[in-house]
């Protein structure tokens, strides 16, 4: 928890006055952007940079403005527009959770986070983001980068612990106590972390908070070694490659494509095809082929 004396210890109105001249201008923060294109804005930019979202979030846009638009399209279609964002789970997520809110909540995103948790794919994170940013809640919003900086302004940490739930108690703890004000200062938090405070090369001398403990311990090197994920040679490249043959097919294919899409490793391409199977991204047909989730009938 934070020490009663060091609640404030990020100043919220240098914040908010910092964020108002050099936040980034991106299109999910403008006027008019609705709570399920926030919605897809926070789902794509998990574990993906800003930069590869925002030209597939304005395809999304444009393609499907409202839930019961994506509800319409088959899955395969889905993942085919989600590209190379990766963890293509999330895409199939999204889907699924289009059909609940077209069925089930009017085509609406609610705005209640306990409500938000239920739908498919909304965790933690996502349900809070969309209350916060849709509909300007007063809520904590907590991800990687808000945990950063507040463990280097409050506790004088390089780098955060493991995620707990003390995070959201303390993150709560810094928002000003105005509704709107709150839900600004949230977005400040994070766009300081993602821009100022970051992991390998925070740009302190750019940093508008008045104190930060980190700096004012000398800045402490960290004693937590992180393991670095690699991506060449894994798992889920060998699943992205699969899917890339089904993507770049008009229809349901033979296993001899998928056998040459990854050689490398053959036991690792039959573990990451039964994955893509289980994970319910891909299918077979009854003749032996594999397509995309929902295009299995089109074998033939």
């Amino acid at each position: 928890m934070i020490p009663t004396g060091q609640v404030r210890a990020i100043d919220a109105e240098v914040l908010l006055d910092w964020y108002a001249e050099t936040a980034r201008d991106l299109p999910w923060r403008r006027p008019g952007v609705t709570a399920w294109q926030i919605l897809m804005s926070e789902i794509m930019l998990q574990q993906t940079p800003v930069a590869r979202v925002q030209p597939i979030w304005l395809e999304w846009v444009a393609r499907w403005p409202v839930p019961s638009a994506m509800a319409a399209s088959a899955p395969a279609e889905v993942l085919r527009a989600w590209g190379k964002l990766g963890y293509p789970r999330r895409a199939m997520r999204l889907h699924e959770c289009a059909r609940v809110l077209a069925e089930q909540h009017g085509d609406e995103v609610p705005a209640d986070v306990d409500v938000l948790l239920g739908l498919p794919g909304i965790g933690a994170y996502t349900a809070r983001a969309v209350a916060c940013f849709a509909y300007g809640q007063r809520v904590p919003v907590v991800d990687t980068n808000v945990r950063r900086v507040v463990a280097r302004a409050v506790h004088g940490q390089a780098v955060a612990g493991n995620p707990a739930a003390r995070d959201l108690v303390e993150t709560e703890a810094l928002l000003p106590t105005e509704v709107p004000r709150a839900a600004e200062f949230s977005a400040a938090l994070m766009e300081l972390g993602a821009t100022v405070c970051t992991a390998r090369s925070p740009e302190c001398a750019n940093c508008p908070l008045p104190h930060c403990a980190w700096v004012a311990a000398g800045r402490p090197a960290s004693q937590v070694v992180r393991r670095v994920q690699k991506y060449e040679g894994t798992d889920r490249q060998a699943r992205g490659r699969l899917l890339d043959v089904l993507r770049a097919a008009s229809g349901p294919v033979e296993r001899v494509r998928l056998d040459l899409a990854w050689t490398r490793d053959p036991g690792q391409r039959d573990r990451a095809l039964d994955s893509l199977l289980v994970d319910g991204l891909i299918e077979q047909t009854v003749d032996g082929l594999f397509a995309l989730a929902g295009e299995g009938d089109r074998a033939g």
